[in-house]
């Protein structure tokens, strides 16, 4: 390009490219670039010239030659698919008329940070450092899917708002971030996109409001996070699904409101996460599904559970807060499957991990009982019989108690009236307690009950007391097993 056919401003900006300096517009530091359309041409540049400096641009010998300019209109298509470029490019705090165009380029640095554009379109991009977007507005979609990105993506407190976006308004899907995906107060309406994924550094998304309602809001199936995912302090309305993602360290959601009503809230079925931390958050409005999830530690909060939990062949190692069975078990009634035993099994087994027995029995109780619904009729009245005479085994000494009581009853009743004994002369001494013991305990004899033969209502009170007596001698052998195969 000649620089006769160059505007004053065009001229100025070409004029530093070759030494690498900066040509800032402003008028001052707090104007707003989405104010750009009413520019005038001293501050105008039009984007084939942007191109050509990038492109071919003059050079000085001792000069690292770069593109840096603030506060400029830029005007026209800014084309740079398929381009190797060698120097950054920094275009801060100006204002595009068109979207550019990068596809499969190939940059040292990116910088559009606190710049409004009316999208981005930079797929399979490969940028050999880092790509800052800080504060950029976009009111178009921003396509980044496939890019390669071997430093940081910075979109610290950028919006993207693209009312007649078909898809997402944020495609990263398949983008390689070398480093750290730094978005803390991003804002956006639609949806992202994160499918396949990889950041090797942490995902930051504290803060961020992102809205899709009834539709994903952040989509990253299959996502890999090398660090931490952070989604603190957030607001989503819509659904965020993380399914099959792997994240080596911590998935945070403190504070945060995740809200789809009628549909899913977050789905993170068949994920891997080191840590996964719902507390201090206000009760999901949507499903919270958990299936097939791998999890180191769990630290869930009852506050914040949703109305609603699919958490089938769910695992973890560790569950904290340490709470009581009673604010945990209403996690495992809430589940839209239905009874699942693996999900009792495996809060039992959280809580023999720390030595709370008391708390584990409750749980397998609580099984015991989910179960008995699951059963016909003659199951459930058997269950039943079961629950309320030494409650499946884990509580023994109700056994005792009921015992005691027959035992008492029988020998006050025997002792009031003694029955007649089979052979006159052979029987021995009759004795009311051990009379009694001998119908309740169907083992042990001590001669007394062979010898002695009870009439009339006494002989119903003794089919009574032998009748109890299995009863209470099966459910007490049933819990003795049960604890010797625990241990």
């Amino acid at each position: 390009m000649e620089t006769n056919q160059l505007t004053a401003a065009e001229e100025r900006v070409w004029r530093a490219f070759p030494r690498g300096e900066s040509v800032d517009f402003r008028e001052s530091p707090d104007e707003d670039p989405a104010d750009g359309a009413t520019w005038g041409a001293e501050r105008t540049v039009r984007a084939e010239v942007v191109r050509a400096l990038l492109l071919g641009g003059p050079r000085q010998d001792g000069e690292i030659p770069s593109l840096s300019l603030a506060g400029a209109r830029i005007t026209g298509l800014l084309d740079l698919q398929y381009a190797a470029i060698d120097h950054p490019v920094r275009l801060r705090h100006c204002h595009f008329d068109e979207a550019p165009r990068c596809y499969a380029a190939r940059l040292r640095e990116l910088n559009l940070s606190e710049s409004v554009l009316p999208g981005l379109v930079a797929h399979a991009t490969h940028i050999d450092g880092v790509a800052r977007m800080t504060r950029t507005r976009f009111t178009g979609t921003l396509r980044l899917s496939g890019a390669r990105i071997t430093g940081s993506l910075h979109l610290e407190s950028a919006q993207v708002t693209a009312p007649d976006a078909e898809g997402p308004v944020l495609q990263l899907g398949q983008t390689s971030v070398g480093g750290d995906l730094a978005a803390p107060g991003l804002r956006t309406r639609g949806q992202i996109r994160l499918n396949g994924a990889t950041v090797a550094g942490s995902l930051n998304l504290g803060e961020a409001r992102l809205g899709n309602p009834g539709g994903a809001a952040l989509d990253a199936q299959t996502l890999t996070v090398a660090g931490d995912m952070l989604l603190r302090n957030a607001e989503v309305h819509g659904w965020v699904g993380l399914r099959g993602a792997r994240i080596a360290g911590r998935l945070d959601l403190s504070y945060t409101v995740l809200s789809n009503p009628g549909g899913p809230a977050l789905q993170a079925s068949s994920t891997a996460v080191g840590e996964l931390w719902l507390r201090k958050a206000p009760p999901m409005e949507g499903t919270l599904n958990l299936r097939r999830a791998q999890l180191d530690v769990l630290f869930l909060e009852p506050e914040s559970l949703p109305e609603e939990v699919l958490i089938g062949d769910l695992t973890y190692t560790s569950l904290v807060p340490h709470e009581p069975a009673e604010r945990r078990l209403p996690m495992l009634e809430r589940q839209r499957d239905g009874y699942v035993p693996h999900a009792y099994e495996e809060l039992t087994a959280a809580y023999r991990r720390v030595g709370d027995d008391h708390a584990a029995r409750l749980v397998q109780l609580a099984k015991q009982r989910r179960h008995r619904n699951t059963l016909p009729w003659y199951g459930r009245l058997w269950g039943l019989v079961q629950d309320v005479a030494v409650g499946y085994g884990f509580r023994p000494m109700r056994a005792a108690g009921w015992l005691l009581s027959l035992l008492a009853i029988g020998s006050v009743a025997f002792a009031l009236h003694h029955p007649q004994p089979l052979k006159a002369g052979e029987a021995p001494p009759f004795h009311p307690v051990f009379y009694t013991l001998d119908l309740l305990l169907p083992v042990i004899s001590f001669g007394q009950e062979e010898a002695f033969a009870p009439s009339g209502g006494y002989q119903a009170l003794a089919y009574v007391l032998v009748l109890t007596g299995w009863i209470l001698a099966t459910t007490v052998i049933a819990g003795v097993t049960r604890t010797v195969s625990r241990q």
